[in-house]
């Protein structure tokens, strides 16, 4: 880790001191969903699990379709 002067250090803690003291005039930040939006946009580790979860969805909906067309076929 680098070896930072005093000042340097002062200077660091004075400008987090300044932004705690903005957010706490401000309120807390609101939590919304609409934050949210798009912060994995374009992300590959999230288009990889999204493509992962599309493939175990279709198998789910070829299992029920399956299913179906069995119990269709009972009652027949």
């Amino acid at each position: 880790m680098p070896q930072f002067s005093l000042e340097q250090r002062v200077a660091a803690l004075e400008r987090q001191v300044a932004q705690i003291k903005i957010e706490h005039v401000n309120g807390p930040a609101k939590k919304d969903w609409r934050r949210t939006v798009g912060i994995f946009t374009d992300n590959p580790q999230m288009l990889e699990l999204f493509a992962d979860a599309m493939k175990i969805r279709e198998v789910d909906r070829k299992k029920a379709r399956r299913r179906q067309r069995k119990g269709q076929r009972v009652k027949s």
